[in-house]
């Protein structure tokens, strides 16, 4: 079964002639299928859209949010509701073409995710340099090196959302983070369309968050589960150059009688030594949440068709 999530915010004249575009395409595969939008707290007539297609076709099904919580919040809620055996992820903007889905579904028969690569891709040029980057720079830090891995339009297999949750920007590091936990990651290249409708939800805060995001994929993928090793390792660091601090000052005052005007020395000894024991102190809080592994939804649904 083939399910196909679409969070979407805003999108009211975009809704319909993508169901219609992806209907058609759904139907030529033979194979049972579900389209799944995620309404994101949208406050023009994005629901009223998606209720009437639902009126049409119950393989059409919708989850809409209380409030605005963000894509990764709607991709979430999308992966936790579906049924289906391969999972396609796109956006609602009709930049990503439905008729591109038969490439997804030859291509994910070798691999357990296959992201969208837009080599010719129709967003403005300081989009486009960011996003270069940001790609260059998630390849550096997490190992998977591909040219486009914050392409919405991607398919992937059951499993890999079970095992992989997201919140705050970290959609953009789905890629990596199925990576990271050993699953077969490659890419397609794709069309890509312009935006004919709406406004483009991209700015600076979503570009300042998602780098913040990429630095706690970097931690996750190498401290997640043993941050004592990080936190433990500069606070041991820290320790011990208090500590030789102390002794050089300890010398020099078994020497001469005094410390002379070393005094601020003395203090930056002092500081480092427990500045030293509180990131021990705080890598042994982190084992004991890691341990815990709670998982809370980042999401409140209101309603459900």
């Amino acid at each position: 079964m083939i399910s196909v999530v679409i969070p979407v915010y805003n999108e009211e004249k975009n809704i319909l002639p993508l169901y219609e575009r992806l209907e058609k395409v759904l139907r030529k595969q033979r194979q049972d299928y579900e389209i799944v939008f995620i309404d994101d707290g949208s406050k023009d007539g994005s629901v009223k859209v998606i209720e009437r297609i639902h009126g049409k076709n119950k393989k059409v099904r919708l989850i809409s949010f209380t409030r605005n919580y963000g894509k990764a919040a709607g991709l979430q809620a999308g992966f936790d509701h579906v049924k289906g055996d391969v999972i396609i992820t796109m956006d609602g903007d009709l930049q990503d073409l439905p008729e591109e889905i038969p490439k997804f579904l030859e291509a994910i028969k070798k691999a357990d995710m296959v992201v969208g690569w837009r080599h010719k891709r129709m967003d403005k040029v300081g989009k486009r340099i960011v996003s270069f980057v940001y790609n260059n720079l998630k390849g550096s830090l997490t190992g998977l090196r591909i040219h486009d891995s914050n392409c919405g339009f991607k398919i992937l297999r059951k499993g890999i959302t079970e095992n992989v949750d997201m919140y705050g920007e970290m959609h953009r590091y789905l890629p990596a983070l199925a990576h990271i936990k050993g699953y077969k990651v490659s890419e397609i290249k794709i069309k890509h369309a312009e935006r004919l409708y709406g406004k483009t939800k991209y700015g600076l805060n979503r570009m300042w968050r998602g780098f913040f995001d990429l630095l706690t994929v970097k931690f996750l993928s190498s401290f997640a589960k043993r941050p004592f090793h990080l936190f433990g390792g500069l606070g041991l660091f820290s320790l011990l150059l208090g500590f030789i601090a102390w002794i050089w000052l300890f010398v020099i005052w078994f020497s001469t009688g005094t410390i002379g005007g070393k005094i601020g020395f003395a203090i930056l000894g002092m500081l480092l030594i427990f500045t030293g024991i509180q990131l021990m102190s705080l890598g042994l809080i982190g084992e004991m949440i890691a341990s815990l592994k709670a998982k809370e939804r980042p999401y409140e649904v209101k309603r459900k068709l």
